[in-house]
């Protein structure tokens, strides 16, 4: 397995120094730098080019949702994962809409952090199970978005969505890995991933937080 090499940015001290700590004893992960506000996690993306970075959501400057932005827009291959303290449904939103890949509370054990970062690498959105559940409860009850939310397209997809992609897709929404949504359906991780593939081309998106998101939206799951 190659190394993953993994970025942080938050303006506190103690939480970079623990988060280091966690990073730094984790066979697989190689801790590349460190930010302590927004411009300077964008100047670290920009010269080292992470596979993950690691970005708290409140930050002086760029906060994490601008921050994720630029990255998405500059560096596309490094992956964002929002770490924050706050489950605001508005937060992961915008956070999701600007392109994060996952969406972590800081008080999550350890080892839910690090599969999370396992977890973006390999292509699939970390969320952690409260966030899931705030991220289903927001598109369900179908409040209408501000203006720098994601907004949901007026036309309908392609074609609709079989019942196996819908599960699927539910399952994703729910913070699933494929792996879990395999054992779930009794199905294999690859046929797994071929019925995500169809949904992003239905959808007209490029990955699955996007395809969960705009389901949810479409009032498809």
């Amino acid at each position: 397995m190659n190394t993953i090499r993994v970025a942080i940015a938050d303006d506190h001290p103690i939480v970079r120094s623990g988060l280091v700590a966690l990073l730094d004893g984790q066979a697989g992960i190689d801790l590349i730098g460190q930010a302590s506000d927004g411009d300077e996690a964008v100047a670290l993306v920009t010269a080292e080019h992470p596979d993950v970075l690691l970005c708290d959501l409140r930050m002086p400057g760029r906060d994490g949702v601008e921050v994720t932005r630029v990255v998405s827009e500059r560096v596309p291959e490094t992956r964002v994962v929002i770490l924050t303290t706050y489950e605001d449904d508005d937060a992961i939103v915008a956070a999701i809409a600007a392109g994060a890949k996952g969406y972590l509370i800081k008080a999550a054990p350890a080892d839910e952090l690090i599969a999370g970062v396992r977890a973006v690498v390999a292509g699939e959105v970390a969320l952690s199970p409260q966030v899931a559940t705030a991220l289903v409860t927001r598109l369900q009850r179908g409040s209408a978005p501000d203006a720098d939310e994601v907004r949901p397209s007026p036309a309908p997809p392609l074609s609709p969505l079989s019942p196996r992609e819908t599960e699927v897709l539910r399952l994703v929404a729910q913070g699933m890995r494929n792996a879990q949504i395999a054992e779930r359906l009794y199905i294999s991780e690859p046929t797994v991933k071929t019925h995500l593939l169809r949904t992003y081309q239905k959808l007209q998106v490029n990955d699955r937080t996007r395809a969960a998101t705009k389901a949810l939206e479409l009032g498809l799951i």
